[in-house]
């Protein structure tokens, strides 16, 4: 009798523990449920909070485009109203002051540069608007005159494009042509005017006329080793220089 009221009491307690678990049990599962809810709500507002932000933006980015429209447009209304033509002159240019002399073939003449010296060139050919005219012949006959006439050419004006390339500077070569029977077939390379004397004209008048042609003022440098081109073109302005410079500088492109 004594087992069987043990045996009672153990199932009592065993059952007692099986309740109070399942309570437990039953209170986690409760509160993990209401957690989960809770976290849905959480969730729910960060994402609404969100999207009314990007929404606000929004319209606070279009309300300042169509401000910005607005303004552009009546600039723009404006400007045709009062016709307004294109600022040419700055503040600065107002004030009463003396500016720099600009620099002339002649005064870069005067520095103490060999006329072989191929930065003489470079000085020459960084004026502003400089033109360099080139006696095509001369030059390649004194640089490479055992070379076919169709490359002297090809090898001078590659040269010459590159070097227009490199100083901006307008540039022209002037090949004889009198004697010439037909045209030559010839693609100038850019940068470059090449031009032909024609029959009965030498190269040496189409550089005189080129130097002639320019306004006075303008930075003209005429390249040949012939005296009577150079006295020519000085008297025209120009600044006549030896083909032998222009051989050296073409060397370093």
């Amino acid at each position: 009798k004594r087992g069987e009221a043990a045996l009672r009491r153990s199932a009592a307690e065993t059952d007692t523990v099986r309740a109070e678990s399942a309570a437990q049990l039953s209170a986690v599962e409760s509160e993990s449920r209401r957690l989960k809810a809770r976290l849905g709500e959480a969730e729910a507002a960060l994402e609404a909070s969100r999207r009314a932000a990007r929404e606000g933006r929004s319209v606070e980015d279009m309300r300042l485009r169509l401000l910005l429209d607005t303004v552009l447009d009546a600039a723009a209304g404006l400007r045709r109203e009062l016709a307004l033509p294109p600022a040419t002159t700055h503040p600065a240019d107002t004030v009463d002051a003396l500016e720099p002399g600009r620099m002339s073939p002649k005064d870069i003449a005067a520095r103490a540069l060999s006329e072989t010296d191929p930065a003489l060139l470079d000085q020459l050919l960084a004026l502003p608007q400089a033109h360099l005219i080139v006696d095509g012949y001369n030059v390649t006959k004194t640089g490479y005159p055992q070379m076919p006439l169709e490359k002297q050419r090809l090898r001078l004006l590659g040269g010459l494009s590159v070097l227009a390339a490199q100083t901006g500077a307008e540039m022209t070569c002037v090949f004889d042509g009198a004697e010439l029977a037909a045209p030559v077939l010839l693609a100038p390379p850019r940068g470059v005017r090449v031009l032909f004397s024609k029959p009965g004209v030498t190269a040496d008048e189409v550089i005189r006329q080129l130097a002639r042609a320019e306004p006075p003022g303008r930075p003209v440098v005429v390249v040949s080793t012939d005296r009577e081109v150079a006295d020519g073109v000085a008297k025209a302005g120009a600044r006549p220089v030896a083909s032998v410079l222009l051989l050296k500088r073409l060397s370093r492109v």
